[in-house]
């Protein structure tokens, strides 16, 4: 037991002293391992920073090289954007440069892209068809009616109880051109191949230049209608009834009307007009002073031995108005200072007063047949003259107007010196709502816009106008009574009254139908009992009813 003992005391005192030796030793140990660990670390980081490093130089270069390229492109792109722009440029110049066509209410422009030139088409086609409800005719022994010159002819037809012939007639078929030059510089050619009664071969309608650079005067030459009245301001596209009244053509005729050559000019406001001309001879047919008489079938125009010479002049203004109402008054007025000389000198060299000559007529409101009834015949005259006043008012779809007509011719045949005249009013009421366009380079009033033009798919109408009208043209000066013989100052040219009642309807800004029922009294006393084939004083006018309808295409 005891040597065992001390074994095992020898033995733990050995472990001990191991123990104590070993301590020291392990704990270096261990210090070792944990300064290499720590070096590794240091060393994988260090790697790890060098390659952190390298990769950023590697991301410096490529992204250097991609700033290169950026640069390369956005200067490539700069170069492609300014030939961009400069081709752009280059086209849009080009385009600029070419004309350009538009379409107006249906009307064909061409035009420079500072609208310095124009050119427009327009075109104009009327269809007119009529019938006459008169009495039977009977032998010219006992039905006297009878007229002056029809279908463009000069004599007097003593033959026949006249009748009115139903029918058709293109009253107007006109194309031509108008526009602008050098901005300042308007044009008109337009040409006419309607009629009265018959269409004609075609003629020169309207030629003039026109200077508008002293806005608001404009001035104009060459053959055109020069303004004067209400009725002759508006266009005839928009007339309330197929024609104007008949006291209206007769004054217009006068001086002014269509064809007549003419040079003056025009100025408008806001609420004013005012227009002043020189005329001349009509165009194309054949002068007889104040009258067109052209004769069908004829080659070229008679010449006469001196133009009539003449004046024309109107003043118009808006006193009152406001959004969707106005009241326009206005006068005119026209002189001819020198009547045509149609005969010219007799065999001694002396040219005869009976040279110089004026006749005033007119058609029956209505041209498909071109009778004229009313007739004062020629007068021998030093000169004529009308004057004119003129009222016009419109309320929303509402509109009247009325115009009075005094005419003079003063005689050179020593015998007492005629006057004329006559009146008509009219009104319209646009059924649809819409109203009638005042024009302030006419001091008029055109037709209506259409607000809903005519179409089936839409179920839309267009405009309806319903319209009234009363006129009355005065052509005798002391005429004297009916069975006696006429005195040496008489002119027997008839009284011509006129009731008209019509429906226009609009069915857009170019097409357009008409309705019209007139109501013709003519009171006339024969002038010439042997020439007219009746007795002394016989009446030879008539009374009767016509029914016609326009077709209307214009643009």
């Amino acid at each position: 037991m005891g040597g065992r003992g001390g074994g095992r005391a020898v033995l733990l005192g050995a472990s001990a002293l191991c123990a104590l030796a070993a301590g020291p030793a392990m704990a270096a140990s261990a210090d070792d391992a944990a300064r290499d660990a720590r070096i590794a670390r240091l060393e994988a980081a260090v790697a790890q920073l060098q390659a952190i490093a390298e990769r950023d130089q590697a991301l410096q270069q490529e992204n250097g090289e991609l700033k290169g390229e950026v640069s390369d492109l956005q200067a490539q792109v700069a170069d492609l954007k300014a030939t961009t722009v400069t081709q752009l440029q280059d086209v849009r110049t080009t385009a600029e440069a070419q004309p350009k066509l538009s379409l107006n209410n249906g009307r064909p422009t061409f035009s420079t892209s500072d609208g310095k030139f124009t050119a427009s088409l327009r075109g104009v086609a009327q269809l007119d068809a009529a019938a006459y409800s008169q009495a039977a005719p009977g032998p010219t022994s006992t039905d006297f009616r009878r007229d002056g010159p029809a279908l463009g002819t000069s004599g007097i037809d003593a033959a026949h109880a006249r009748q009115l012939k139903d029918g058709t007639l293109w009253r107007r078929a006109r194309i031509g051109i108008d526009g602008t030059a050098w901005g300042d510089f308007d044009y008109r050619l337009l040409f006419d191949f309607g009629g009265s009664g018959v269409e004609d071969s075609g003629q020169l309608y309207e030629a003039w230049a026109q200077y508008s650079g002293l806005k608001p005067l404009r001035l104009r030459v060459g053959a055109f209608p020069q303004p004067i009245g209400l009725e002759d301001q508006g266009s005839t596209n928009a007339m309330l009834f197929l024609e104007r009244p008949g006291i209206s053509d007769i004054a217009r005729n006068l001086a002014a009307g269509d064809t007549r050559m003419g040079a003056g000019g025009f100025a408008e406001g806001d609420h004013w007009f005012a227009s002043a001309y020189v005329t001349g001879r009509t165009v194309g047919v054949v002068n007889t002073g104040t009258t067109i008489t052209a004769t069908p079938g004829a080659i070229g125009t008679a010449q006469t031995f001196g133009d009539q010479l003449g004046l024309v002049g109107r003043f118009a203004f808006t006193p009152f108005h406001g959004s969707d109402w106005r009241v326009n008054l206005g006068a005119h007025g026209s002189y001819v200072l020198r009547p045509a000389n149609a005969s010219g000198p007799a065999t001694s060299g002396v040219t005869p007063v009976t040279s110089f000559q004026v006749r005033l007529r007119d058609t029956p409101e209505l041209r498909v047949d071109g009778t004229q009834f009313i007739d004062t015949g020629s007068i021998s005259a030093r000169n004529a003259s009308s004057i004119g006043g003129e009222l016009a008012a419109q309320k929303g779809p509402f509109f009247l107007q009325g115009e009075y007509e005094s005419l003079h011719v003063s005689r050179s045949d020593g015998v007492a010196s005629p006057s004329f005249s006559g009146w008509y009013v009219e009104g319209s009421w646009l059924l649809t709502g819409e109203r009638r366009a005042y024009n302030l380079q006419t001091a008029a009033f055109d037709g209506p816009a259409v607000a809903h033009p005519f179409s089936l798919k839409d179920g839309t109408w267009g405009a309806f106008e319903a319209a009234l009208r009363y006129s009355d043209a005065n052509l005798n000066f002391d005429a004297g009574a009916p069975g006696t013989a006429p005195g040496a100052d008489a002119i027997r040219g008839g009284d011509q009254r006129v009731w008209s009642a019509g429906i226009n309807w609009y069915f857009n800004s170019v097409f357009r139908v008409m309705l019209d029922v007139d109501r013709v009294s003519i009171e006339r006393l024969s002038p010439n009992a042997a020439a007219y084939s009746t007795p002394v004083g016989a009446q030879i006018g008539q009374s009767f009813t016509a029914v016609a309808v326009r077709t209307q295409a214009a643009f």
